[in-house]
């Protein structure tokens, strides 16, 4: 006996510890009905032919109750009357299978939060894929088709040098299909430098612009035609009074292909006679300038002094 009181004490300790730690792992996931709660966490079924899916014919997506994670397409129903919601697949990793407490079925259960579905049963031949999940509809929720946002599109992106940032800035944001712009440094060793610093010519970066675009409206290979037309490609760690490395001419290429669009575009321009100085670089870290360079001339209603536009394709 003179072990059980101490025993006792850790025992009165530990349990409000679980309980917390219960509460805290319950306050994840949404909140559940009474019935919820008795499918979903203690592995209940409902009754036949009561669950709001069991005829359910709209497109879209079957989601967790308790946690929203897909878990099947509307494609994937059918009808095999047995008073339940049946899907012969699903999404893939949505679902794991587990062996079923009375040691014969194959319990299905959500592979985000573990919340009880139903069971699988395979054989049956009701579908090609002679599968049936079996699942409860008070375990899961349904987004229609109309409601799923659609993916974020993909955008490009590039970094140009070519002089002075304001002026280069300027030109770009008159594409269409270009979203956005940034000016800033990049190509140097010096880990987010000033602009007193670029100017001083000891960090190796040059004054340069990131563009993102819209790849369905405008492509890499047109932005860069128009990068070679609006400074002088020829120009050796200049442009016009600029003078410094700093404002050199040099496309900083994300992957590959922008590397080889950028080769063919000064070898169309060397054939036509054109000594080309730019440079290729494999873009490193890009670091936004500071917020006065940013959109210069909208903000001073000035005008580019060392940029104009030259055709040259």
């Amino acid at each position: 006996m003179k072990n059980f009181f101490p025993i006792l004490a850790l025992i009165t300790l530990l349990i409000p510890i679980i309980t917390i730690s219960q509460n805290m792992e319950n306050e994840k996931y949404n909140l559940l009905t009474p019935e919820e709660e008795y499918v979903i966490l203690n592995k209940g079924t409902e009754m036949p032919w009561s669950g709001e899916f069991v005829n359910h014919k709209e497109e879209g997506t079957y989601t967790c109750k308790r946690c929203d994670a897909p878990l099947f397409e509307s494609e994937y129903k059918f009808d095999s009357h047995c008073g339940w919601p049946s899907f012969d697949d699903e999404i893939e990793g949505a679902v794991k299978r587990v062996p079923d407490a009375d040691g014969i079925r194959t319990e299905i259960i959500c592979a985000s939060c573990g919340g009880h579905l139903g069971h699988v049963f395979e054989g049956e031949g009701f579908t090609p894929k002679n599968t049936r999940h079996c699942v409860n509809s008070v375990s899961m929720s349904f987004i229609p088709e109309s409601q799923a946002q659609e993916p974020e599109k993909e955008v490009g992106r590039a970094i140009f040098a070519a002089g002075c940032f304001w002026g280069v800035e300027h030109y770009f944001k008159t594409l269409e299909g270009v979203k956005s712009t940034q000016v800033g440094y990049t190509g140097g060793h010096v880990k987010d430098p000033s602009y007193e610093e670029v100017c001083s010519k000891t960090t190796g970066h040059a004054e340069a612009l990131e563009v993102v675009y819209d790849p369905d409206k405008i492509t890499f290979k047109e932005l860069t035609k128009f990068f070679f037309e609006i400074h002088d490609p020829t120009q050796v760690d200049r442009q016009g009074p600029d003078i410094g490395e700093q404002y050199r001419s040099e496309i900083f290429y994300l992957d590959e292909n922008q590397k080889k669009v950028s080769q063919k575009l000064i070898k169309i321009l060397e054939e036509k006679g054109l000594d080309i100085a730019t440079k290729l670089t494999p873009a490193t870290e890009f670091y936004p300038a500071e917020n006065y360079h940013q959109d210069y001339y909208d903000k001073t209603g000035g005008v580019p002094y060392c940029h104009t536009y030259t055709k040259r394709f």
